[in-house]
């Protein structure tokens, strides 16, 4: 249990130093030196006001009048002080928590967006799932509840130290019960409670996430679904992840349950305990009758001060959880590997990692022309050779068609020489990605309007509105930004465009950016001959090198070389004569 809460301890501040640390590192320090003073000076008015309301009840059971005004004037003057104190402090708090937020989130989009991590982590990081959720959710929950808890912990030093004063002065037994009753309390529940908490919760959060995602995906997929009338099937499934998470969730309200009864008895001696030890001295009239509230008062403050692990478990268990899994993140966009302590048990690298880690990979470099030597290519597992030895050039200007069976390795093909796969041996030289343009299958459309979508992804790039009305002039989509209002106009595009519409604007893009290479992959698979004609004329007249895979045999007319990949790993060459 001591390894456990040291890990969590360990992953927790390798995510927070991030930011405690950075360039915004003085502004935050001070912001939180201003909480702490402010925190300094509420507390020390709790005391006064805990004092004055003992003192309060003592005068109105002495009858003596003039004590109570007084004490009435000073507890109504401390109180306008503290009402706003407090507020400023909460409100403080928040802010702290707020930047805290936006930075992390940022951070973390930085990297999730850096060397293509998105793509490396949805492929081959299976266990780091739903990274929306830890960037969005987890992000959020790390930030306010570890300031949040921070500041707790913080404020029940204080209190401790302010109001042991006040016990130590009515009642030494009281004190000396009150630290063994808490210690023995957090030591139990801790033991009893801690990890199966720790884990359940790790649990629901994923098992929430996988819920909101498969709601989404039928969204995102609705025409599909009605098409196939897989209205049963989805509905299913959807509910499947739905009692997976009702389920996790209804166990964990199991152990709630007994760490609330436990909590609850276990929270209820503070209240009487006080009365019980102060009430002597009264019946003998050596003790004010006040004492009891302000003995009272004391003993509860410190009391769940010392309490706070009981208190707050089921909130801290979450707490863990939510780390553990921002943690994973945040190493598989390699951000905290080297937090690891020489103390701290490492998971243990499983055998498939230090085996693909021998693993041999293509070698990438730059040059003005795509050239592929000697390559082998492989799937990420190494499992399965799709091509082998393959050795070309396609230079500035000239053209590649790719064609062979399914599951020969032609998309994949594409895949590495864009970097996305590496797994193989060989050579492949080429510009710099931004010289190379991708053109899938089934087109990208982002969320924004006309403008945005045809210069995706250079949004900067300096092309007025006549040059993007002459390029969908250009793809047969000359009304298109009529239809919706301009080029300003948005829209949800991947619905309001079928799919030929969708890859003729995604042509348009080519002949608006003309990079050095387009890579083509059944980039004209919806469309018909006649616009597929007139599409690759216009690709033919830029500067252009295309390569393209597909099965249609009209494209063989398109291009000057042809690829012809086999499903024995081997491949040929021929020169297209037209």
């Amino acid at each position: 249990m001591q390894r456990f809460n040291l890990q969590i301890f360990r992953r927790f501040w390798a995510i927070a130093k991030t930011y405690w640390f950075s360039d915004e590192k003085w502004k935050a320090r001070g912001l939180l030196l201003l909480i702490v003073l402010l925190l300094l000076a509420y507390t020390g008015l709790s005391v006064v006001l805990n004092n004055q309301r003992g003192e309060l009840i003592s005068a109105l059971s002495a009858k003596n009048e003039s004590r109570f005004w007084q004490t009435v004037i000073i507890f109504i003057g401390v109180l306008v002080v503290y009402a706003p104190l407090l507020a400023g402090y909460t409100y403080l708090r928040d802010r702290l928590g707020l930047a805290w937020r936006r930075w992390l989130t940022t951070n973390f989009v930085e990297r999730y967006f850096a060397d293509r991590a998105f793509y490396r982590i949805n492929q081959f990081n299976p266990d780091i799932d739903n990274p929306d959720q830890r960037i969005a959710e987890d992000v959020k929950n790390f930030t306010q509840e570890s300031l949040t808890l921070a500041l707790i912990l913080s404020d029940s030093v204080l209190e401790i130290i302010a109001f042991s004063g006040v016990l130590l002065g009515i009642s030494r037994e009281l004190v000396l019960f009150l630290v063994a009753y808490a210690f023995i309390g957090t030591l139990a529940t801790v033991g009893i409670f801690g990890q199966p908490l720790v884990r359940l919760n790790f649990e629901q959060l994923k098992r929430e996430a996988n819920f909101r995602f498969g709601l989404v995906r039928v969204r995102e997929n609705a025409e599909a679904i009605a098409f196939y009338q897989g209205e049963a099937q989805e509905s299913t499934q959807v509910n499947n992840r739905f009692m997976a998470a009702f389920d996790n969730y209804k166990n964990l309200l199991g152990w709630e349950l007994g760490l609330n009864g436990i909590t609850n008895a276990y929270e209820f001696i503070p209240f009487i305990l006080p009365a019980l030890v102060v009430a002597p001295g009264i019946f003998s009239g050596d003790v004010e009758v006040g004492k009891v509230s302000e003995a009272q008062g004391a003993f509860i403050r410190v009391f769940f001060s010392l309490n706070l692990i009981v208190a707050r478990f089921q909130s801290l268990s979450a707490f863990g959880a939510g780390i553990d899994r921002l943690y994973d993140f945040a190493s598989a966009l390699g951000q905290v590997e080297e937090t690891v302590g020489a103390t701290e048990t490492a998971k243990e690298p499983e055998a498939t990692d230090i085996a693909l880690a021998d693993k041999p990979v293509i070698s990438c470099e730059g040059a003005s022309e795509l050239v592929l030597k000697h390559l082998t290519l492989q799937t990420p597992n190494y499992q399965r050779t799709l091509i082998e030895d393959l050795s070309l050039a396609l230079g500035n200007q000239s053209s590649l068609l790719v064609v062979g069976p399914s599951g020969c390795g032609k998309s994949s093909l594409m895949r590495a020489i864009a970097g996305l796969w590496t797994s193989g041996t060989g050579t492949i030289q080429r510009p710099d990605l931004e010289q190379l343009l991708f053109l899938p299958q089934k087109p990208y459309m982002i969320l924004g309007n006309l403008r945005q979508q045809l210069l995706y992804p250079y949004p900067n790039s300096e092309l007025d509105d006549t040059q993007l009305k002459v390029a969908l002039e250009q793809v047969n989509l000359s009304d298109l930004d009529e239809r919706f209002g301009g080029f300003d106009g948005e829209e949800e595009w991947s619905d309001v465009l079928s799919l030929g519409e969708q890859q003729r604007l995604s042509f348009a893009r080519v002949l608006l950016h003309q990079p050095q290479y387009t890579i083509l992959d059944e980039a004209t698979s919806a469309l018909d001959r006649d616009n597929e004609k007139q599409l690759y004329g216009h690709l033919a007249a830029t500067k252009t090198a295309y390569l393209s895979v597909g099965h249609r045999q009209s494209l063989e007319g398109y291009h000057q070389t042809m690829l012809r990949l086999a499903e024995d790993h081997s491949w040929q060459l021929e020169v297209l004569v037209k």
